[in-house]
């Protein structure tokens, strides 16, 4: 092998290597092309083409799908298109599997078949098996009812629950049906195929092999297959929706009313499902009375398809938006606005107003839910029977979008919407009416968007959002505080109305309990059923058991008893009451008055006082409930806990000004120097600096570059870093933060900002140049250097890569065969070796 190799053999691996980065270059873009550019693009364009509702769109559309005009716009909407019938695809896939393993309604399997000869004894023993079965849920409910009803639940529940277990038996006995019809009769019906068949026929299609990044030409047929399958769903699930609903409002002559709504497209398209729905179930009638069994059963998927699609968009669209519009129209007082403003804001920017309405609602739902599963850990189980257990594993909403009727689904809508309403109604429009009354000068709140403040709105923001925010939002402590509140006034509550039984049980009782439940379960493991797959039901069972106990408790129930919970609900809503005044004036207050001394007169963002007035609370609380926890140890473990904590206060306060200080500062001010003051100051103009922005900004390019080096390859500031995270505050090392950490970054960041300073105030002025020269090196040498530092790492990268390409090219060149020898010590005669090789590679 020479030492050094010919300069043909360099250029002939060159042109090797850029051969091959073309190919794959070209190869990748088709890809990117393709999937990027075709699929997206050939959506929008089909999707545009029919809804333009003219003949002529579909003679041009080959000509529109190559035409050039809007290409960006279209290959965006285009995606959201794709996306959406992607989401469609899956949301039917995922919906059939919880048809075929959770059962289809009884009304969809009533007149089925039944199989023929050697399967009819097995389905007969079937039905016998669970004729018992039956017989025995129904004789265990109507015992629990009958107990139910001497403690004073209610046997509504009971009644319900006793129907639900005896539709879960009969979805279990024609599933089993079905599937021993399927076994003898080879899979006669669509909606019973076997999954594991599929599994095998995709076991060889990767995602590589199906995105074409494996190198070969099989994606374009992929392609052409995800395009049909677009055209097919927008046809499908969108054009004929929307054109059946969109003719019955112009026959009703509500066509004006739904354009003033400015959603003409979505209210339209719902309305043509609601009419889709309504003529399936009537063809499934039709059907059902001709005997058609398979027409029976598609038209029957087919609605419960649209029928849990319309209560997805009700549970999870229409429900949220009506919650948040009404807790704007009960807080506007709070905000000095009218209904006329919101108009006015609504016919503006109807998406945006809409959308903002919805995820107010969407929050104000998920706390509410929240908080009654902390009420459920708090609480006796069996005191909150009239609401849905969301840690119940046998809790699935899905499934009771298939079986349970569309009256019930609209019974839960109207009370869920009455009760939500009532809460907002007691914890926000009443409060804000006593406040005006007794605190005129306090409201509205300030939700003015800029600030007069000599304080930066971007500082606030920025404390608001680094500082405030993830203390508030700390789940443990919070959590625990309002679940030790909740407690107390249950148990105040419960003595006081003599309900303490009810509310939180008996001792005795839940011990008894408590060692009965074990046996229980294990009398219920033997008498179950083995059910396929039933260890994987417990592991899901187990995975959503977190916490809050499920079932029924007996409590002793006092004299008087309504009389009794009719003054429960009075005192809790009089605390719900007193809380929420609590929580809309102390912390604004408290804010108010401790950003007076910063900003002095001038108005600020109640955002800001509030999240101040809320830390303060937080801080507050949390000091009181140390302090409570050490005073059971004396007063010199107090002491010595104050003397620590004060040692680690001190040692943060300096950790936290060299580097949530000191760093973010001198960074903000280099970020100010290279990229902002060239950008958007002339020559001719002289650049204001703000600490303040400039601070800000630091933070912000401090965190990231932290989770940067947090996310790269290993080295010393990343190892730096991971210790200071796995040292925490309580062991906070601050000699080892000053000596590795700040000092190493303050130095570079010193370096970056006085060396060019130097250079151009200093060196430059002694060549005796111009003023002109003089102020254009001051003002450039900044970004100058930057890209001179960036130039010398793309070398020193593209240096390190051409020794890589210049020893594989020798390699292959001049390589034959390489052997791997264990090494050993030669004991006899030189170049003889006592160790046989152990792999070979040609």
């Amino acid at each position: 092998m020479p030492s050094r190799l010919p300069i043909q053999d360099i250029f002939a691996g060159l042109v090797t290597s850029i051969g091959t980065a073309i190919r794959y270059w070209f190869h990748y873009t088709l890809v990117a092309f393709a999937w990027l550019g075709v699929v997206p693009l050939t959506a929008c364009r089909i999707y545009k083409c029919l809804f333009t509702g003219s003949v002529s769109s579909l003679l041009t559309l080959p000509l529109d799908i190559l035409s050039t005009e809007n290409l960006l716009a279209d290959c965006l909407q285009g995606c959201f298109v794709v996306t959406c019938t992607l989401c469609a695809f899956i949301s039917l896939v995922w919906l059939r599997e919880q048809i075929v393993h959770g059962g289809a309604p009884q009304w969809l399997e009533q007149n089925q078949q039944q199989p023929l000869n050697g399967v009819g004894q097995q389905n007969e023993a079937q039905a016998a098996v669970n004729g018992g079965v039956e017989n025995a849920v129904l004789d265990q409910p109507a015992n629990a009812a009958a107990e139910n009803v001497v403690v004073g639940e209610n046997p509504e529940i009971q009644e319900e629950q006793v129907d639900e277990e005896e539709e879960d038996n009969e979805d279990e006995e024609d599933a089993v049906v079905e599937d021993a019809a399927d076994a003898n009769n080879g899979a006669q019906d669509d909606m019973n195929w076997n999954a594991l068949e599929w599994d095998r026929a995709a076991e060889e299609l990767t995602w590589e092999r199906m995105l074409g990044l494996d190198g070969s030409l099989v994606f374009l047929e992929h392609v052409f297959w995800v395009v049909s399958l677009n055209t097919l769903f927008i046809l499908v699930f969108a054009f004929c929706p929307y054109h059946i609903g969109h003719f019955s409002i112009v026959g009703l002559g509500f066509e004006e009313y739904v354009q003033a709504s400015h959603f003409e497209g979505l209210i339209t398209t719902i309305v043509g499902y609601v009419l889709l729905a309504v003529t399936l179930i009537v063809c499934h009638g039709l059907a059902a009375l001709v005997k058609f069994q398979r027409s029976r059963r598609l038209l029957g998927v087919c609605y419960i398809v649209v029928k849990v699609s319309l209560l997805v968009v009700v549970e999870i669209g229409v429900f949220p938006l009506i919650c948040g519009w009404w807790l704007d129209i009960c807080s506007l007082e709070m905000f000095d606005a009218t209904l006329k403003d919101r108009e006015l804001s609504f016919q503006s920017a109807p998406g945006t107003t809409m959308f903002l309405h919805w995820l107010v609602g969407m929050v104000y739902v998920f706390y509410f839910a929240s908080f009654i599963l902390l009420l459920r850990e708090v609480l006796r189980p069996g005191v909150l029977w009239f609401l849905r257990n969301l840690n119940d594993p046998d809790f699935n909403p899905v499934q009771e979008m298939i079986h349970l009727p569309i009256y019930r689904h609209l019974r839960r809508f109207i009370l869920s919407v009455i009760v939500f309403g009532s809460i907002v109604l007691l914890m926000l429009w009443l409060p804000i009416r006593i406040i005006k009354y007794l605190l005129p000068n306090f409201l509205p709140y300030n939700v003015m968007l800029y600030s007069d403040a000599p304080v930066s709105e971007l500082s606030l923001e920025l404390l608001l959002l680094q500082v405030v925010l993830p203390a508030l939002l700390e789940q443990g402590h919070t959590r625990q505080w309002l679940k030790g509140l909740v407690r107390a006034w249950t148990v105040t509550a419960g003595y006081l109305l003599d309900l303490h039984s009810y509310l939180l049980g008996d001792q005795e009782e839940n011990e008894n309990n408590a060692n009965q439940q074990p046996n229980n379960q294990h009398a219920r493991n033997n008498n179950a059923i083995p059910v396929v797959g039933e260890g994987l039901h417990a592991a899901h069972q187990a995975i959503l058991q977190q916490g809050g106990p499920v079932g029924f408790q007996p409590y002793r129930r006092p004299l008087k008893f309504p009389l009794r919970i009719f003054l429960l609900i009075v005192f809790m809503c009089i605390t719900l009451l007193i809380a929420s005044l609590i929580c809309l004036t102390l912390p604004v207050f408290a804010g108010r008055w401790l950003m007076s001394f910063w900003t002095g007169t001038a108005k600020i963002h109640e955002l800001y006082t509030a999240a101040c007035g809320l830390y303060v609370c937080w801080l507050t609380i949390r000091a009181v409930t140390v302090l409570v926890a050490w005073m059971p140890q004396g007063r010199r473990v107090i002491f010595q806990k104050v003397k620590e904590w004060s040692l680690m206060i001190m040692k943060t306060l300096i950790v936290a000004i060299l580097l949530a200080g000191v760093v973010p500062l001198l960074l903000g001010l280099l970020f100010e120097l290279v990229i902002v003051a060239p950008l958007r100051v002339p020559l001719d103009q002289t650049p204001l600096f703000y600490p303040w922005q400039d601070w800000a900004l630091g933070v912000l390019h401090a965190k990231i570059i932290a989770a940067i080096t947090l996310m790269g390859p290993q080295w010393w500031l990343k190892t730096v870093i991971e210790q200071v995270y796995a040292n925490g505050i309580r062991n906070i090392d601050l000699h080892f933060i000053i000596r590795k950490l700040a000092a190493p970054v303050i130095s570079v960041l010193l370096l970056s900002l006085c060396v060019p300073y130097i250079i151009a105030s200093g060196v430059v002025p002694l060549l005796g140049v111009t003023a002109e020269m003089q102020n254009l090196v001051q003002r450039r040498i900044y970004p100058f250097l930057l890209m001179v530092v960036v130039l010398m790492g793309i070398l020193s990268f593209q240096v390190r890569q051409f020794k890589r390409l210049y020893e594989h090219i020798k390699n292959d060149k001049y390589l034959v065969g390489q052997r791997l020898v264990n090494y050993e010590r030669k004991s006899g005669k030189p170049g003889t070796s006592t160790t046989p090789p152990q792999s070979s590679q040609e």
